[in-house]
C-alpha cells in the first residue's frame, strides 16, 4: 500500500467480500455495497464514506470516488470506470430508473414487476473521464474519454471526447488539454 493510504486510521471495508480488489486500495468502512461479489476494484483506488452502490461495478486503476456518490440501478445495473477516472464528493450515477410517462407504475416494495416499467442501460467512463461535485448521469451514457462533467450538471447523452460539460442537460463549453495526462500515464506504465 502506498504510504498515504498506510496513514490512514479509518476503518475499512472488508474487502474480501468484494468480486476481486488489487493492491492499495481503501474503502472507508462507512460504505454500503449491496452486492459485493458482483464488484471488481482495481489498484490505486480510494473510495470515501457514503458511498452506497446497488448495481454491479468494474472499477478500474488510480480511481477516487468521494464522499457520498450514489450509484444506483440494482442487480441488472452496471457501472464500469476506466482507469484514471473520479466521481467528485455528491455525486449521482443512474444505471436504471423508472420510466415515468404514465405507462406504469413506479417501482416500491410489494408492486409485481408486470405494472413497473424500469430502463436499465449501463453506465460507462472511458479512462481519464471525471466528475464533478454533485452532478447526475442518467442511465445509458458513456462519458468520452477525458470528457469532464462540472459540478451540479445533468448529463443524458453520451459526452465527446476531452471535452468539458456544464449545465442542465449538460453541454459542451470547451475541449480540455489531453497532452500531459497521457504522458504521465504512460510513464505508470499505461497505454503504450
Amino acid at each position: 500500500m502506498s504510504s498515504t493510504t498506510n496513514k490512514l486510521n479509518s476503518p475499512q471495508y472488508d474487502k474480501s467480500w468484494l468480486k476481486s480488489a488489487g493492491e492499495d486500495v481503501f474503502i472507508s468502512a462507512q460504505v454500503e455495497i449491496r452486492r459485493p461479489a458482483m464488484v471488481s476494484v482495481g489498484n490505486h483506488v480510494a473510495i470515501d464514506s457514503g458511498f452506497y452502490l446497488t448495481t454491479q461495478a468494474e472499477i478500474g486503476d488510480y480511481i477516487h470516488i468521494g464522499p457520498g456518490v450514489h450509484i444506483i440501478g440494482g442487480q441488472k445495473g452496471l457501472i464500469k470506470m476506466g482507469h484514471f477516472t473520479n466521481i467528485a464528493l455528491g455525486g449521482k450515477i443512474l444505471c436504471a430508473s423508472d420510466e415515468f410517462l404514465g405507462d406504469s407504475l413506479i417501482t416500491a416494495p410489494g408492486i409485481p414487476p408486470r405494472y413497473t416499467k424500469v430502463i436499465i442501460k449501463p453506465v460507462i467512463f472511458e479512462r481519464f473521464a471525471n466528475v464533478c461535485a454533485n452532478a447526475v448521469i442518467l442511465p445509458g451514457v458513456t462519458l468520452g474519454e477525458g470528457s469532464v462533467v462540472g459540478a451540479c450538471s445533468l448529463v443524458t447523452e453520451d459526452t465527446e471526447p476531452w471535452t468539458i460539460y456544464i449545465g442542465i442537460p449538460a453541454r459542451p463549453v470547451k475541449i480540455r488539454k489531453k497532452g500531459k495526462m497521457l504522458e504521465y500515464a504512460k510513464k505508470l506504465g499505461y497505454f503504450n
